[in-house]
């Protein structure tokens, strides 16, 4: 299958500094990669330049015409009387400048974004009221909406229980194998995402090591990646990296 995403020897600078090096992999349509790594390993930043925000300083990149995007957070008053169906209809906006649907037709596409979440119960609520797990799902339905075939999301898991971070991670499972869209999620944690990743792209001292995650989360292989010594850890069925 034709390679949705390619990144060769891709390398960012940010103030002088040397963020990414040698940044070398691919995505394919209906994949589920996770993007792991420690806080500063660079993720936000790989997340950055595939969107086109922030320039490489060398290498090449091959991006799909949509790409779609969920952020870190989403601050928004609990007073502010924006609903969860209005925030998906603003997706349609943003892409399609120029454009004006048909209000049904608006109405339908909106309603099919919630429900392929799993948001439809709360459409109608104010997004500011929802909890942490809600939201997600809502903007990941805006994200959806324009019919990307890549999604990428930046920490969505961040400051979830962990009953509602394995729900996010099923539905985002879910999309992307019905719908064949590629799936590209950044994380600390691996293990939320252990049953479903298709490869596993770990970020950790401005390099990239992708693969299988049994091939590349291995004491051998993360020692390199961090250029120092570093213990994989197997303890109750979790992968615990602990960097000396």
């Amino acid at each position: 299958m034709t390679e949705l995403l390619k990144l060769d020897g891709v390398g960012v600078r940010l103030g002088g500094r040397q963020i990414l090096d040698d940044v070398r992999f691919e995505v394919r349509p209906g994949e589920f990669s996770g993007i792991i790594g420690p806080n500063g390993a660079g993720k936000t930043t790989l997340l950055r330049v595939i969107l086109g925000l922030i320039p490489s300083a060398a290498g090449k990149i091959t991006r799909p015409p949509t790409i779609g995007y969920v952020p870190q957070k989403l601050n928004i008053d609990p007073d502010v009387p924006l609903r969860a169906r209005d925030v998906v209809s603003l997706g349609l906006d943003g892409h399609r400048i120029g454009f004006s649907f048909p209000s049904r037709k608006r109405r339908d596409l909106v309603e099919k974004a919630l429900a392929d979440v799993g948001a439809g119960d709360y459409a109608s609520a104010r997004v500011g009221e929802l909890s942490g797990g809600q939201q997600q799902r809502v903007m990941v339905a805006h994200a959806l909406i324009s019919r990307p075939s890549l999604l990428l999301l930046d920490e969505p898991l961040a400051n979830l229980d962990l009953a509602i971070e394995q729900e996010i991670v099923t539905v985002l499972a879910k999309l992307a194998r019905e719908h064949e869209i590629a799936v590209m999620l950044s994380a600390h944690d691996m293990n939320p995402l252990i049953n479903v990743m298709d490869r596993i792209i770990y970020v950790a001292n401005g390099k990239v090591a992708t693969g299988a995650t049994d091939d590349v989360v291995t004491t051998e292989g993360l020692s390199e990646l961090y250029g120092h010594h570093v213990d994989v850890l197997h303890v109750h069925g979790r992968v615990v990296v602990v960097a000396g």
